[in-house]
């Protein structure tokens, strides 16, 4: 449904359910999947990929350009999966040509102000709180939560079903399955109760608490608890995903609290 007050570029591809009110701009090269809804005042710009029963609210901002010196006009996109909503004036920019793309998952839940640079990755279930500030090429995996006001630095990774705190400055990368808080950023411990609320077991949760007392307890560092957590704890999922993760980790995760 179009409102007559809304301009819609000719050639957008937009599904013939999508609602959109008044004072919508929609500029070409843009698509919009079937039950999305577009609120007022919302601009949608060259190179947005938006999913299936979204809900846009309104003064929102999907697919403006980098803010990024080294963008050079390079076709770009920023891709919305389905499910998701993106609250008041939020910012979500496309990519560079770093990769092309900035993307958030299903599901997610990107509240008021928030800011998404070029490039980031956002994954499935992600909670963003509001005016939460992501720099560019950021990585957010799936079921992360992040308190209000966070601020994330360019290229930081942070890993799955963390609870982030909010007003965090965070220049390192936070591991996955943890609560990150304080100043400077700092691991607090495991996020249990989000596990248990996503159906981790009790079993489970203790044996990334055991992973974790290697990495942040034994007064160890990061490569010497990792080879001793490779030697002397069972292969499982979870122990693998937290090897690999500090392993790759380019900016280096978050020191413990002391």
């Amino acid at each position: 449904m179009k409102q007559p007050l809304a301009y819609i570029h000719p050639a957008a591809k937009i599904h013939p359910s999508v609602v959109i009110d008044p004072f919508v701009t929609i500029e070409e090269n843009v698509e919009i999947g079937e039950g999305t809804r577009i609120g007022s005042n919302v601009t949608i710009m060259a190179g947005a990929r938006i999913g299936k029963n979204c809900m846009i609210f309104p003064g929102a901002v999907i697919s403006a350009i980098p803010q990024d010196l080294k963008f050079r006009g390079e076709e770009t996109v920023a891709i919305i999966g389905d499910n998701t909503t993106i609250r008041e004036c939020v910012t979500i920019n496309r990519g560079t040509a770093a990769r092309g793309r900035t993307i958030i998952g299903n599901n997610c839940l990107i509240m008021a102000y928030c800011h998404v640079a070029h490039d980031c990755i956002i994954g499935d279930n992600v909670v963003m709180s509001n005016a939460t500030q992501l720099a560019g090429e950021v990585i957010v995996d799936n079921y992360a939560v992040i308190g209000g006001g966070a601020l994330v630095h360019q290229f930081c990774h942070i890993g799955p079903h963390v609870m982030l705190q909010g007003g965090a400055l965070v220049n390192k990368d936070i591991p996955p399955y943890v609560k990150a808080a304080r100043e400077p950023i700092s691991y607090l411990g495991v996020n249990s109760i989000g596990l248990r609320r996503r159906g981790f077991s009790s079993e489970v949760i203790r044996e990334i608490q055991e992973i974790y007392r290697y990495l942040y307890l034994s007064g160890l560092n990061n490569t010497e608890a990792v080879e001793r957590i490779e030697a002397e704890l069972p292969a499982t999922t979870e122990r693998d995903e937290i090897i690999l993760f500090v392993r790759n980790s380019k900016r280096g995760i978050i020191r413990g609290y002391v």
